[in-house]
């Protein structure tokens, strides 16, 4: 095959019927040769161009932006809009100074995979990715901005389809073998393979004409001539028998070869893996037992610890434990000093990309508080210190008679469960994207984990009979932390929302408190709540990162939460802090709250503002373990009372009552410590049935007339709370499936309207709507306020059908 007959050659792609008659059997053999020789030869531009930096596969491959311009992005309030120039490509847009910083300095980026995109005015839009990054657009023109918007939908579909799909493990399976050598044999392979095509169509040709010489040769005369055809037929055949033989034989060749190294390199990748996973978990193991040796000579540790190596984690000191102590009561605190009072105007924060320097003031004072002398009261009158006995009320002692409710759930089922052997493979990835089975879920959604948020509704209740605004901000702080109480001990991951699912809870008759809540967002997953109690109204928005680092998984909750007193109008408002997930790989699951948690006060509390420090979990510090600590200032930035406790026992707090010092560093003396919360007791037998809480254990009771989008109706959960968790993964699995099936047809729908340069309308939620934040241009879910007249009407016309 090393010649090409005249006038046999066609173009890549086409076959050449070749006429026995006029080329005869080397006709067969140059048509052969003709059809691979221009597929090697199309092979070989395609390659040589695609190495050619000026070929044209190379500058097809360095794709134009999807948009670029100049744009105006708010910076701060010093400088306001600024121009910026913005490039919207693969799923990213950027910004610069100006177009000469494209080669070297990116100021900002934000992708758009699990992006919100919004107008404001006719010029204006705001682009998030759900409270760590913000940018504020603003166009020359209306035509200008629907452009942007049109063509940032578009890329956000397309973004999220490409994140979703299988191409990341094809990926993974392609970095086993150097890319250059193996394009070279996938080159060849298609080419064999395009010379097998070749082959089958002439022999099917050519089978097909002896068989009707063959039946020509039984009937009728001119036996000679006929045969003379039959030879010929036959001859071709067997030319492009052979020719299909030779053209397998080089394909099995070359595939038995390049399979052969292929194997071993897979293998050898596969050994490398199985190696690596075993220095990890032994790493794990080292550490963990470092800890533990850490932990037995910690001052203050426990004295007693079990010799299980499963049991990795050991408390500092019993739950319910008291900060009584006159030294714990007294510290140190760094309070981030802000040069502007409205801190959400400009999201990018700490975890955003921006370069721009355009953050606010982060310097720090620090304060010194100091109890006073409590040395003639015994622990038990200074926890009970003006201290109310409604604010640690059991859930039955109620003045007005309640529905009888259940009290437990059934028992969680003994199956074995290693996570380590499901995430491994999903290091510094987001686990919200990842589908989990039900073994590591506990019986609640996300929805309902909110909810328990108000267990402890009664502080709030506290706080709305509070006449002193510092005061009552001391009370929501103690509201903030109770919300954590139950994560020391509740490592089970709750049930990811599904688009449009919504959990009611009406509790007026007992708890004096009702919500409703509602997935509002898929991409990014956003969850909507809304609380009204005695005195008071509640509401959040709230969103999360997770990333797993190995050892432990680390949750970032995004969006803020906001409380107003109906009474005075205060509100105040907050983002709750990171809660890590440690012993992933080996030992004894276990939970840690950390970070800096600041509480602003709005409308008639306005100036007013807490800082609450939760310490992180070290085993060696001589601090109480999950020790949480911080101070509320008044608008003149004067600490008036004192946050001290822990997250998972109880809160004290006390007012200062005189102030020593420097104006840098000032001292406090508080006085007497009042109990704001204390946290209820489980029952002893509680981690039979997943560690829940007396509320917990309601949140998912059966009740009639709720919405058909309720949690409670959902069937893989309800199926995980029976014990039957086998048909509870097959039955999320098609959940998921549906919901991925409805989110692809909005896409092509998003994607189609694009095309055509029209609008299209985004997802609606049904019980809240989008309204701009007072003060910023951001939009945040509001509740409409309809879903318990609808409730009473029993009009759940809009209410899609989502189970």
């Amino acid at each position: 095959m090393s010649e090409v007959m005249p006038g046999t050659a066609r173009p890549a792609g086409g076959i050449t019927p070749i006429a026995p008659s006029a080329s005869g059997p080397a006709g067969v053999v140059g048509g052969v040769a003709a059809v691979a020789a221009a597929a090697v030869i199309a092979s070989s531009a395609a390659a040589a161009n695609s190495n050619n930096p000026n070929g044209s596969a190379a500058a097809a491959s360095q794709a134009e932006p999807d948009m670029k311009g100049w744009l105006l992005k708010w910076t701060n309030y010093l400088k306001g809009y600024q121009k910026r120039w913005f490039v919207l490509s693969k799923g990213v847009l950027s910004y610069y100074r100006n177009q000469a910083e494209m080669a070297h300095t990116c100021r900002g980026t934000i992708s758009l995979h699990g992006a919100l995109i919004h107008t404001v005015d006719s010029c204006t839009f705001v682009i998030s990715n759900g409270g760590t990054q913000t940018f504020h657009i603003k166009a020359a023109n209306e035509v200008e901005r629907q452009s942007w918007v049109t063509a940032l939908e578009l890329a956000k579909a397309k973004a999220i389809r490409a994140m979703e799909s299988d191409e990341e493990e094809e990926d993974t399976a392609a970095n086993t073998i150097p890319s250059e050598e193996l394009n070279l044999v996938v080159r060849e392979l298609t080419v064999r393979l395009e010379n097998l095509k070749t082959c089958y169509d002439l022999i099917t040709k050519h089978g097909t004409a002896l068989q009707r010489a063959l039946s020509e040769l039984e009937t009728g005369d001119d036996l000679a001539n006929k045969t003379k055809i039959v030879s010929e037929r036959a001859t071709l055949f067997r030319i492009s028998s052979n020719a299909m033989i030779n053209a397998c034989s080089d394909y099995l060749q070359t595939a038995q070869t390049q399979g052969h190294k292929w194997s071993k390199m897979l293998q050898h990748e596969r050994d490398q893996k199985l190696h690596l996973e075993e220095m990890v978990e032994q790493l794990a193991r080292q550490h963990s037992h470092l800890e533990q040796a850490a932990n037995r000579h910690r001052p203050n540790a426990a004295t007693s610890a079990s010799d299980d190596e499963d049991n990795e984690f050991y408390d500092a000191q019993e739950e319910g434990g008291s900060v009584a102590s006159q030294e714990e009561s007294s510290f140190i605190l760094n309070i981030p000093v802000t040069t502007h009072h409205n801190h959400r105007r400009n999201s990018n924060d700490a975890t955003g990309s921006s370069s721009e320097g355009e953050e606010g003031n982060s310097e720090t004072q620090q304060v010194l508080v100091v109890a006073e002398d409590l040395g003639n009261m015994d622990v038990t009158d200074r926890i009970s210190v003006n201290s109310s006995q409604a604010l640690t009320p059991t859930l039955s002692n109620q003045s007005k008679v309640a529905r009888k409710r259940r009290t437990r759930v059934p028992e969680k089922p003994n199956y074995p469960l290693n996570l380590w052997s499901i995430i491994k493979n999903c290091i510094g990835k987001d686990l919200s994207k990842i589908p989990m089975p039900v073994n590591f879920n506990e019986p609640l959604s996300m929805l309902q984990r909110l909810t328990e948020d108000f267990e402890y509704s009664e502080i709030l209740d506290r706080a709305a009979q509070t006449k002193d605004t510092c005061e009552q901000l001391a009370y929501v702080t103690a509201f903030t932390v109770s919300s954590y109480s139950t994560t020391s001990n509740r490592t089970g991951k709750p049930f990811n929302p599904l688009l449009g699912e919504t959990y009611e809870c009406d509790r007026t008759d007992d708890l004096g408190w009702r919500c409703i809540n509602e997935q509002v967002s898929h991409h990014p997953p956003m969850a909507a709540q809304y609380c009204e109690g005695r005195g008071w109204r509640c509401w959040q928005e709230f969103s999360m990162t997770s990333k797993f680092r190995g050892k432990y998984i680390q949750i970032v909750p995004l969006g803020y939460t906001h409380v107003e007193f109906l009474a005075t109008g205060n509100k105040y408002t907050w983002r709750k802090v990171t809660t890590t997930v440690h012993n992933i790989i080996v030992g004894k699951l276990w939970v840690d709250n950390h970070g800096d948690m600041e509480i602003f006060g709005e409308n008639n509390a306005k100036g007013v503002k807490c800082h609450l420090k939760y310490l992180p979990y070290s085993y060696f510090t001589r601090d109480t373990q999950r020790r949480v600590k911080g101070v509320v200032m008044d608008s003149a930035n004067q600490v008036k009372w004192v946050i001290n406790g822990t997250w998972d026992s109880k809160i004290e707090i006390a007012p200062v009552t005189s102030t020593s010092g420097s104006t840098e560093n000032p001292v406090y003396k508080t006085g007497n410590y009042k109990t704001a919360w204390t946290r209820r007791v489980p029952p002893p037998d509680s981690d039979k049935y997943y560690n829940f809480t007396l509320l917990a254990c309601q949140l998912n009771e059966p009740e009639p007339n709720v919405a058909p989008t309720d949690t409670r109706l959902r069937p893989d959960q309800r199926l995980m709370e029976d014990g039957k968790w086998n048909e509870s993964n097959q039955e999320k699995l098609r959940l998921e499936e549906s919901q991925r099936a409805r989110r692809r047809q909005r896409e092509a729908e998003a994607e189609q309207a694009a095309t055509e340069g029209r609008p299209y309308p985004p997802y609606e939620p049904i019980w809240f709507g989008k309204e701009k934040e007072e003060g910023t241009d951001n939009l945040v879910h509001v509740y409409k306020g309809s879903y318990w007249d609808m409730k009473a009407k029993q009009d759940w016309s809009k209410s899609p059908n989502i189970f």
